[in-house]
């Protein structure tokens, strides 16, 4: 039987390119020849799902090929029935991919103790920093962990100790360019304090592009550079952001060799 990779994308705030950033890891693999699935635990917005059925329908209209991860919804009855859904996906496929709500979910709890990769996209600023740990308002420097920060730890610990497996937790920082260069050295000498104490790595992830918007409806990725038009240098920036973020995450099995 297949045990897939976990790929976990969870924060519990929103509006940090979190379905965005999941949406392109898991075509990416896919481009690649991996075997993906994709579980949208956000069963009210459903962003990553509608991104999914955007591109499902952009292929038959156009009556074209795309690499095309399984995509599902789980409907919040029980973790039970999580555990089922999680078990059958991870059984046929080389990555399973998790988007979850951005707010306080025990589901989303749940699979994020039980991830083999956690990615924690967050925008750069101290307001998003807070999810993680909390800095002193005169020096910036790290006061106490907050309270998602304790919970990873602590899954981490117990993972650890109950399988042998450690959750390789990634925090990628999306956006870069939007903050002052005062501040933004403030908060990579922050998180750089934070991730010695709790042991999570960290990435430059994806800055807020219009193209990532425009794209949407079609379900088009920067990975589908053939179905794309004429691209602008942002968009060819964009691409190189994601080439880097793919290699930076480090997953198994997977070709460190540049997207094309």
């Amino acid at each position: 039987m297949v045990k897939a990779h976990h790929i976990v994308f969870a924060n519990e705030k929103g509006g940090t390119g979190k379905s965005t950033t999941a949406v392109h890891v898991a075509i990416a693999l896919a481009s690649r020849g991996a075997r993906v699935a994709c579980i949208d635990l956000d069963s009210r917005q459903r962003t990553l799902y509608r991104y999914l059925e955007n591109r499902r329908d952009t292929m038959t209209r156009r009556k074209i090929t795309l690499p095309m991860p399984v995509f599902e919804v789980f409907d919040h009855q029980s973790q039970a029935t999580l555990e089922r859904q999680v078990e059958r996906l991870s059984a046929e496929n080389d990555f399973l991919v998790f988007d979850t709500p951005g707010r306080d979910d025990r589901y989303a709890r749940f699979v994020a103790t039980r991830a083999n990769t956690l990615v924690t996209p967050m925008n750069d600023s101290f307001v998003d920093f807070d999810l993680i740990g909390q800095v002193d308002a005169e020096t910036f420097k790290v006061r106490k962990l907050s309270f998602y920060a304790e919970l990873i730890w602590d899954a981490r610990k117990g993972r650890a100790k109950a399988d042998g497996v450690t959750i390789d937790w990634v925090v990628v920082r999306n956006r870069l360019h939007n903050m002052e260069a005062r501040n933004q050295q403030r908060m990579t000498d922050a998180l750089a304090e934070l991730s010695k104490r709790v042991g999570f790595r960290l990435l430059p992830g994806l800055n807020e592009r219009v193209i990532y918007r425009e794209l949407f409806p079609s379900g088009l990725t920067l990975i589908d550079k053939g179905h794309l038009g004429q691209l602008a240098t942002a968009h060819i920036v964009a691409r190189q952001e994601l080439r880097e973020l793919i290699t930076g995450l480090a997953l198994p099995e997977v070709s460190q060799a540049a997207l094309v």
